[in-house]
């Protein structure tokens, strides 16, 4: 009997180099996070990463990415929604438009929206005239965190909905279901594992911004600092093992959020096969 060939060439060359590679540019760089963070011994690190300041600038962060995420599973469920189910006038181009907070320096992203939330601002004047502090406030750092993480929501969604038998929602039909039982019982329990992904990488790439936020948030300490504002100020202060010890924490928790979106996606793989 013939020993089955594998489709890939030299299976055992390519795993190598792909461990080697993501040794190099992934392992080996986030693994010394930890081995300069673990000089400070466990009771120097508890207290670096538990200081009344770096507690602040935690909550600040998790609490914006959460308010960002969940705006965006609501808003970029539509967006969504529409670029697949609909046909209208510059669809592409508004598809295209959708991928911009990829393609834009998170610095430029930064200046515009504070030029536009800034008390002198376009949008931020008139908010102000009623009382509400967009730029230079936790708003303006909800705001800017929406901007960067919506086209992750998006393009989880957009392959799902096309995915979407419309077979389904006729059968509902036919039986007398309104557009809404149709959504609600039909369509959306398909959807809920690829809109718990999209919530959690939304989530993550909220966590770890920094570019757009260190302009329109003002970076007071205790009011509007984030965490990786505060990893860049320990840096510039010389404390390279406090700032590893907080970098460490937030790597731990992204970890978790990835290894949690992959859980997440095997689900959608069940749910999808047992369609």
């Amino acid at each position: 009997m013939l020993k089955e060939r594998s489709i890939i060439p030299g299976f055992g060359l390519t795993l190598g180099y792909t461990l080697l590679y993501l040794s190099l540019i992934v392992l080996i760089p986030l693994s010394t996070l930890f081995i300069k963070s673990a000089t400070l011994g466990f009771k120097d690190f508890w207290t670096v990463i538990s200081a009344p300041r770096v507690v602040s600038a935690y909550k600040l962060s998790f609490g914006a990415s959460f308010f960002a995420a969940s705006i965006n599973v609501i808003f970029g469920f539509i967006v969504a929604w529409v670029l697949v189910r609909y046909q209208f006038p510059f669809k592409k181009l508004m598809d295209a438009f959708v991928d911009i907070p990829f393609a834009l320096p998170t610095a430029v992203a930064g200046i515009s929206l504070t030029a536009i939330y800034s008390p002198s601002g376009w949008i931020g004047k008139y908010l102000n005239f009623i009382g509400i502090k967009s730029a230079y406030s936790p708003l303006g750092i909800v705001i800017a965190l929406t901007f960067i993480s919506l086209p992750f929501v998006v393009r989880t969604l957009q392959p799902v909905i096309q995915e979407l038998d419309k077979e389904m929602e006729e059968a509902a039909a036919s039986l007398g279901a309104s557009r809404w039982q149709i959504f609600i019982r039909v369509l959306f329990p398909v959807c809920i594992p690829a809109t718990l992904t999209g919530f959690i990488l939304s989530f993550a790439r909220a966590l770890g911004e920094y570019g757009s936020i260190v302009f329109i948030s003002g970076n007071m300490p205790f009011k509007t600092e984030i965490v990786p504002l505060l990893i860049v100020t320990k840096l510039e202060q010389y404390d390279y093992a406090g700032a590893t010890a907080v970098a460490a924490v937030m790597l731990l928790v992204s970890f978790c959020l990835l290894f949690t979106t992959n859980c997440l996606q095997w689900w959608s793989r069940k749910v999808q096969g047992m369609r």
